[in-house]
């Protein structure tokens, strides 16, 4: 009988360690799942930032280039200008010239 009762005993033992361990892995999972759960949180929040920073250099980046834009624009408005003067100014004296030639004949 001693055989017996160290066998129930090492089975009762058995039995609460088995509870035990049922219990812990209980809290691992409710611990894990809480810590992935702060983890795509801050998953989400890193990846809001990210798109808040590439989207605040892609407009300083457009601004730029819009500014640059312009001025090359404004370059070539005013060296046409230039070509455009200078082309009405010859026209002009040649219609000068001409009217002369007509007015002496």
């Amino acid at each position: 009988m001693d055989t017996k009762s160290n066998e129930m005993q090492d089975l009762s033992g058995l039995t609460q360690r088995v509870t035990s361990l049922e219990v812990q892995v209980v809290q691992l999972r409710d611990e894990m799942r809480a810590e992935f759960s702060v983890t795509r949180a801050e998953l989400r929040k890193e990846i809001r930032d990210g798109d808040d920073e590439t989207r605040h250099t892609l407009q300083e980046e457009i601004r730029a280039n819009d500014e640059e834009t312009r001025r090359v624009v404004r370059e070539e408005i005013r060296a046409g200008d230039v070509g455009t003067r200078t082309l009405m100014r010859v026209l002009h004296e040649d219609l000068v010239a001409r009217i002369a030639l007509i007015q002496r004949a």
